[in-house]
């Protein structure tokens, strides 16, 4: 992979690493990975190269920078545990702030010609991708099996930019009645896609879980990247 780390300034004088992978082309519309609970692992480098591959400037910013920097886990029993400690100790406001400070480094970056953002992320970013959407500028969110948003619903109406939510059907995260209460309040948002996809359990659109199901996160995957190119290009 041809992915390299750049540094980003935080909104409160810090600074931390983001993993980036340019398109061979040289630039393209920018895409802001949102890490799980295991930081930048290789699941989040090979998805920022396949969407290199396609045109975007991916960008993974390292959200546990404030506590554990630069801390790589895989889906095993101990890294699972190690990974909710983490999550535990993750404060929202603060992740928040650090996608908006990355969506800002992004548009200034030489390679992002055009100016455009787009944000994507999974279970904890996936939460996050939805904050993204309500809190920041960002010109689009995808969130996948995003966990909380079902109580963040009092946000829901400062959201102007397109979105897509995948959630899984037999989610122990995400609870149907929890996707229900999501797709009531966006019924009306011609902007808004939900998909859920039945029988499928949390995390079935990463490769290496044992929830993976490649047809269903074949169908998620292509339903993201359009509307990243209807709304980002290239």
């Amino acid at each position: 992979m041809s992915g390299s780390m750049i540094t980003i300034n935080s909104s409160d004088g810090g600074q931390f690493d983001a993993y980036m992978v340019a398109p061979e082309s040289g630039s393209g519309p920018g895409l802001v990975l949102i890490q799980e609970i295991f930081g930048i692992n290789s699941f989040l480098r090979e998805t920022a190269q396949d969407f290199a591959n396609k045109g975007y400037v991916a960008v993974v910013p390292d959200l546990f920078w404030r506590f554990e920097p630069g801390i790589v886990l895989g889906y095993h029993d101990e890294d699972f545990a190690k990974a909710f400690d983490y999550y535990g100790r993750f404060d929202v406001d603060n992740g928040i702030n650090d996608i908006a400070a990355t969506i800002t480094a992004v548009r200034e970056l030489p390679q992002c010609g055009t100016g455009k953002v787009g944000a994507l992320g999974y279970c904890l970013g996936g939460y996050l991708a939805y904050l993204t959407a309500a809190r920041t500028d960002v010109d689009c969110s995808i969130s996948y099996y995003g966990v909380s948003i079902e109580n963040s619903l009092d946000e829901a109406d400062n959201i102007d930019c397109p979105m897509v939510m995948h959630f899984a059907g037999a989610d122990g995260f995400v609870p149907p009645e929890a996707v229900e209460q999501i797709s009531e309040k966006f019924k009306d948002c011609e902007d808004i896609e939900i998909y859920s996809y039945p029988g499928l359990d949390h995390a079935f659109a990463t490769p290496g879980r044992d929830s993976y199901d490649e047809a269903s996160a074949t169908t998620a995957n292509s339903r993201s990247l359009a509307l990243l190119q209807r709304v980002l290009g290239p």
